[in-house]
């Protein structure tokens, strides 16, 4: 029996903005059921990374490969573009992202939020997206908040019903762009708890995160980019227990020392 192939792959990823080169030949998995954390500092690429993943940027060289199913390009270089449109938005919709400033829509209710992509995208039919929306707003803890617009909730609300809106898709995995760095500790929480609990249900997820505890209690895989490159991988434990790399060191005392 064959192994079932990560959700992800990147094999050997560049990026570069012009002149400047963000990510210098990266290697990343996320196989079925495990959540991924990037840690590092900023600029050291893991948004930038996390995009060139979901197709929302496109890199200039190396493999971006879906369950198996490697991304077909057009172009070399900085002319390098994604070549089968209908390939683009079936892993696009597959791959729902979280990112950092909710992007709710603020003309519907946080109902219509969690139901417009399903409907419009993906065809379903209103009244079975609409139950499933309601079921994935109670799973968030905000249920009640079905008929209020976003500018009603607070923050960690919000970015719940942005999860909410994500998990509607079904996906094949969840990409978290730092889910809580725009939140107070408290409404931070909330979130956290959201991300463990899916975390616990076996969801694919890749999370960029300045919350060390978070990556440390929900990851089965850390992986420390340092300018572009990855300095240091492995198992919670041994990033943060026993960090191998100076770098990766001073980057953690720096985080206990903040």
């Amino acid at each position: 029996m064959t192994a079932e192939p990560p959700v992800i792959e990147i094999r050997d990823l560049h990026k570069s903005y012009g002149s400047l080169e963000v990510l210098k030949g990266v290697d990343i998995a996320a196989p079925k059921g495990h959540v991924v954390s990037l840690i590092g500092s900023s600029g050291s690429g893991k948004s930038t990374l996390l995009r060139c993943a979901n197709l929302l940027e496109d890199s200039q060289q190396g493999d971006v490969i879906f369950c198996g199913e490697p991304v077909t390009w057009k172009g070399t270089g900085a002319h390098r573009h994604p070549g089968d449109r209908k390939q683009m938005i079936r892993i696009r919709t597959n791959l729902s992202m979280v990112f950092q400033q909710f992007n709710l829509w603020a003309h519907m209710t946080i109902l219509q939020n969690v139901m417009e992509a399903p409907v419009t995208v993906l065809k379903r039919d209103r009244t079975e997206v609409e139950r499933t929306a309601r079921a994935y707003l109670d799973k968030v803890g905000i249920g009640d908040k079905a008929d209020a617009f976003p500018a009603q909730l607070s923050g960690g609300q919000q970015q719940r019903a942005a999860i909410a809106r994500a998990l509607a898709m079904e996906p094949k995995a969840l990409l978290f762009d730092e889910p809580t760095s725009a939140l107070d500790p408290e409404l931070e929480q909330e979130v956290v708890r959201v991300i463990k609990a899916l975390a616990e249900e076996g969801r694919t997820m890749v999370l960029v995160t300045h919350d060390m505890n978070m990556a440390r209690d929900v990851s089965d895989h850390v992986v420390f980019l340092h300018q572009g490159r990855i300095e240091e991988e492995g198992p919670p434990d041994e990033v943060f227990g026993n960090p191998r790399s100076e770098r990766l060191r001073g980057f953690l005392n720096a985080g206990q020392a903040a």
